[in-house]
């Protein structure tokens, strides 16, 4: 990672060297990025999760759900959210993404809206398919601008209050759902569950509409509507001197380029350490709703109600795990402490005959597992910054591959008819969480390493910069500072 991190107290926003100028852009660029990408994946995360909340709040009954079908609906969406990210290899750099990423927003808001008039399990199975379509590019999407405006010691903390949108997303669709139970079922002829998916799909347009004017682009299809010709010369200057590219030129062929990615160990490594990622939580699988409702002493409110307490503890591990990533310990640290915590709490559900305290607090952990995202997606960014179009590619292709895996591990570990014990579920995720921690210590962490030393190498080998000496003669003399060589003489 960048090496300015190094040396900084934990409580500094800036690097010491940060000019006067840089720190108001910098200020600039948290305030248009970071707020609309919390508020779009608090929406997304709304939408995404209200499934669940909706399925222990009477759609189950409603729509006659039997056997393994959540999970199915579950797994639909991943199958959309997976094929949605193919064509986004190559779209990212080549149209400005305060376009892309509102337009995929109001178009998962509409296939939303839509869900309130399911009227039988194909019909929602077809409309989970298109949500996921359309959520499909959006968080890689944010971490592609994320990469393009911020240095690598920069990535993890603001990474970390985005992925806060998600632990408000779930959290606020439990809130949501529980008060349409409360007060919205049986309004209009809807019950409670159905009012749900319209008020989620409410909140989500403007969102999506207000993107298109707040969110900055990236430098080289920049907003200019938010951001002057000073402030994106200013950008460029302090993200070339991290050799990072800016022009998001595809400089080879479609082919040459997916050719030149293939041949390269990064992408196998990556998307290998992205699929642990992926397989070692369990929060999709509904386990802490389900439990909750077994327990057979809370109401459909209540058990709503009380959902929301592990995204709310989420909030806190997302923000200790991505400053600390930045500030403290680096980032191999961060990973290291969530997954050692999530490995502890899954192999308590694993076991499962334990006291009900200990169950309160690994189904409360669930989230730290999440933590660590932005930590490990900032990393794999600040590996790829030397060319815009391979990050674009390589980013969407892990996120791609692992997010596909959970398509079929979910069917086959968190089947809905074992809810909640999810013996192999708990103890698949333990695992992975497991191999995960030693993949980055001896896998990741060693590859960064060289791949700096490669890219300091690189650098030294080429012809530095000239610079100006007074000579005694009254002549400018150009030489170059490596050599000594002059390289052209003038007189002053």
């Amino acid at each position: 990672m960048h090496a300015k991190r190094q040396g900084r107290a934990f409580w500094h926003w800036y690097a010491e060297d940060d000019t006067p100028e840089e720190r108001k852009l910098i200020v600039k660029l948290d305030l248009l990025i970071v707020p609309y990408a919390v508020v779009a994946y608090w929406i997304k995360y709304i939408d995404q999760s209200n499934l669940n909340n909706a399925y222990v709040s009477g759609l189950k009954e409603d729509l006659n759900f039997q056997s393994n079908q959540l999970v199915n609906l579950n797994a639909m969406y991943t199958a959309g959210a997976v094929i949605g990210q193919l064509p986004f290899t190559f779209i990212f750099p080549m149209f400005p993404m305060n376009y892309t990423i509102p337009a995929l927003e109001a178009g998962w808001g509409i296939f939303t809206l839509l869900q309130y008039r399911a009227q039988g399990y194909a019909e929602l199975m077809a409309y989970r398919f298109l949500v996921g379509i359309f959520e499909a590019a959006f968080f890689p999407g944010v971490h592609f601008v994320l990469g393009a405006w911020y240095r690598g010691d920069e990535l993890g903390r603001r990474g970390g209050v985005f992925y806060v949108g998600q632990m408000l997303g779930t959290l606020t669709a439990g809130l949501i759902q529980s008060g349409a139970t409360s007060n919205l079922d049986g309004v209009r002829g809807l019950a409670g569950w159905r009012w749900m998916f319209i008020i989620s799909a409410l909140m989500t347009i403007p969102v999506a509409i207000a993107g298109v004017f707040i969110w900055p682009g990236t430098p080289a299809k920049p907003n200019k509507l938010v951001l002057t010709d000073q402030e994106l010369a200013l950008a460029i200057k302090r993200l070339k001197e991290t050799k990072s590219d800016t022009t998001e030129e595809v400089k080879l062929g479609k082919w040459q380029l997916l050719r030149k990615i293939a041949m390269d160990s990064r992408i196998y490594i990556l998307t290998a350490w992205a699929i642990l990622f992926w397989n070692s939580g369990s929060t999709s699988s509904g386990a802490y709703l389900l439990w909750l409702k077994s327990l057979g002493r809370f109401s459909t409110p209540e058990v709503n109600q009380l959902g929301t307490t592990a995204p709310a503890l989420g909030i806190l591990y997302v923000l200790f795990v991505n400053f600390s990533s930045d500030l403290l310990w680096g980032p191999t640290g961060a990973i290291a402490f969530a997954h050692v915590w999530n490995f502890t709490a899954m192999t308590i559900l694993a076991i499962w005959k334990v006291p009900e305290s200990a169950k309160w607090f690994a189904l409360n952990s669930s989230y730290i597992q999440v933590a660590m995202s932005s930590v490990l997606y900032g990393w794999a960014n600040d590996m790829l910054r030397h060319n815009a179009a391979e990050r674009s590619i390589v980013i969407v292709f892990m996120n791609l591959i692992a997010q596909s895996t959970t398509a079929w591990t979910s069917v086959l570990v968190f089947p809905t008819v074992e809810a909640p014990r999810f013996l192999k579920g708990f103890t698949f995720c333990a695992a992975n969480s497991f191999v995960l921690i030693f993949f980055t210590y001896f896998v990741v962490r060693p590859y960064s390493k060289a791949l700096e030393r490669k890219l300091e190498s690189d650098t030294d080998s080429e012809v530095s910069a000239p610079e100006f000496q007074e000579s005694g003669s009254g002549k400018s003399v150009e030489r170059d500072s490596k050599s000594g060589t002059i390289v052209k003489e003038a007189t002053v």
